[in-house]
């Protein structure tokens, strides 16, 4: 019974992680009818990027033992091509400013994440300590994943609605985290 269980929550957790990283195709099909970005950010997309990397890695055989978390593997695979997908799309189609802003935190995820899959191989020894040091990292970027947004709406609101908007993100951040 244990194991049906675990299969069926991992089914349900995938499926809304599939609906989470599709989420934005409406966004990028209105920006391609359009041709325009629409002065949007590109930095929650960026940051799911950084999310899905770290925790493709975190499941692979090198990180967790064996196949364990294939899961988590599959679901991220996938996301990693939504997210990069979304991310041209966004290059292809931004002003300059907006590529050169999108292309420079590209390259520091890519950075971050290569160091990380780096030290996690060849500094620990054993899974145990890959996975506490992967999954850590990774935490970060889930919790900055869910931000990401609520972090693009409170710098675009108006100097007049900022305190309103920091009670709100505070609030969040208290119902995500507690």
């Amino acid at each position: 019974m244990g194991d049906r269980l675990r299969l069926a929550v991992g089914i349900m957790g995938n499926a809304s992680s599939l609906l989470l990283y599709a989420a934005p195709i409406l966004t990028f099909t209105r920006v391609i009818r359009k041709r325009s970005t629409e002065e949007f950010s590109c930095i929650p997309y960026i940051v799911a990027l950084s999310n899905c990397l770290l925790y493709t890695w975190y499941g692979l055989p090198v990180v967790s033992y064996k196949w364990e978390n294939f899961p988590v593997i599959t679901i991220n695979g996938l996301g990693i091509i939504l997210e990069l997908s979304f991310i041209f799309i966004y290059l292809w189609f931004a002003p300059t400013r907006g590529k050169i802003k999108a292309g420079t935190i590209t390259t520091m995820v890519m950075v971050i994440f290569t160091v990380t899959a780096i030290i996690s191989a060849f500094v620990f020894h054993d899974h145990h300590h890959r996975k506490v040091f992967v999954g850590t990292i990774g935490l970060v970027a889930s919790v900055a994943m869910y931000a990401a947004p609520l972090v693009v709406v409170f710098a675009e609101t108006s100097d007049n609605d900022k305190e309103c908007g920091i009670y709100a993100v505070l609030f969040i951040f208290f119902l995500v985290l507690g």
